[in-house]
């Protein structure tokens, strides 16, 4: 626990909305030391946050509060689609002219789409942070969405799709939401099904963004070689014009997250492994339950026999693992959402094994409820 003064915040009212700066006290140098993190609001609901420090690099990026978790079956990846079409040039640049500028800067520019965030970033020389902040600007306000573009595009993420089903280990986890949360958001996945990716049309990624893309519901936010009131009047230009709420009619998807006990099997014959994920229901980001389920995560870790390091690993299921021979791999998971998120254990292994290693996995998850020692979480 922290001691009573360890904390204090001072709040100073600013232009654009209110400016929040947290101080600390009774940290170690090496925290007291560590960049603030800044944080301000536009009027209409922008929220800026930034993290700045001493170099020439600096990344700017804007986070989007929508994913596959906002859509509904209709249009389930809608949002990842919207993320390609984005870099497909402005009513203000074409995509040569928006891939040379970045180009020019000596800049990198990317992007990607999760269950509950749509994010655009770039990682520029500080003196270019005013104008990768614009490119970022001018691609979420004004996207071109030319019908010739989406129909190209639409056969990139196809190939995405069959892509990403040949990974065993997306499919696993794809399947694990969708049996936790089963007919939720959450259970849905982001690059969505074939049939939609095949029929999404313009109008449907024009009504995303006027249902989606609102003032409360972005964040940008700089790390490195930026400065917070330089950040801040950058996103009030070209973040600013946001509306800070849908128009008419239309209504952001709600989804209260219900966590659903449940198993899924798919036999395959043809498969000399057996890949197994079990998880049960956690905490979001928020929760103060976060920091203790990373130090979990830790406590039951990670083992791949290929790796040196053997059965030598400070954990007791990695030690069994080893000892038996239980698996080619594990590795502890905690997937956090804004409101619940998903702790378990992901392993490899052969089918005459599936069970010895199961038995360790739920053994060593109880354990962590009745018998970790203070060495162990020290």
């Amino acid at each position: 626990m922290l001691a009573a003064n360890a904390f204090r915040a001072t709040k100073t009212l600013v232009g654009r909305g209110t400016f929040v700066r947290c101080f600390s006290e009774g940290f170690p140098p090496y925290i007291l030391n560590a960049p603030a993190t800044e944080i301000s609001s536009l009027n209409n609901g922008v929220r800026v946050a930034s993290e700045g420090g001493h170099g020439e690099t600096a990344t700017v990026g804007v986070w989007i509060d929508s994913g596959s978790r906002s859509e509904t079956d209709a249009n389930n990846g809608v949002a990842h689609f919207l993320e390609h079409m984005t870099f497909k040039g402005t009513s203000k640049m074409s995509q040569q002219a928006l891939e040379l500028e970045i180009e020019n800067l000596g800049g990198h520019l990317n992007a990607y789409t999760s269950r509950e965030q749509t994010v655009f970033y770039a990682q520029v020389f500080k003196d270019d942070v005013p104008r990768a902040v614009e490119i970022l600007g001018d691609m979420l306000l004004n996207p071109k969405l030319d019908e010739q573009a989406i129909e190209k595009e639409r056969g990139v993420i196809l190939r995405e799709l069959e892509e990403v089903s040949a990974i065993t280990e997306e499919v696993v986890f794809d399947s694990l939401h969708e049996t936790a949360f089963a007919g939720q958001g959450l259970g849905r996945t982001i690059l969505g099904p074939r049939e939609n990716i095949a029929s999404i049309t313009k109008d449907q990624l024009r009504d995303y963004i006027d249902t989606h893309y609102t003032g409360p519901r972005v964040v940008v936010a700089g790390a490195g070689a930026v400065d917070h009131a330089q950040l801040a009047d950058l996103a009030d230009k070209h973040f600013g014009s946001l509306p800070s709420s849908p128009p008419a009619g239309k209504v952001v998807p709600t989804d209260t997250a219900r966590f659903i006990g449940s198993e899924l099997r798919y036999r395959d014959d043809t498969m000399s492994e057996a890949h197994v994920a079990v998880a049960v229901e956690s905490a979001g980001w928020t929760s103060p339950h976060a920091f203790p389920l990373m130090v979990m995560q830790t406590l039951l870790g990670s083992w791949d026999r290929l790796s040196s390091s053997g059965r030598n690993v400070n954990s007791e299921l990695a030690q069994a693992a080893a000892n038996g021979q239980l698996c080619h791999s594990f590795s502890t998971f905690n997937t956090c959402y804004k409101d619940t998120g998903l702790f378990g254990v992901y392993f490899v292994a052969e089918p005459n094994k599936v069970q010895d290693m199961a038995f360790q996995t739920m053994e060593n998850l109880v354990r962590l409820c009745h018998n970790v020692t203070a060495e162990e979480v020290r």
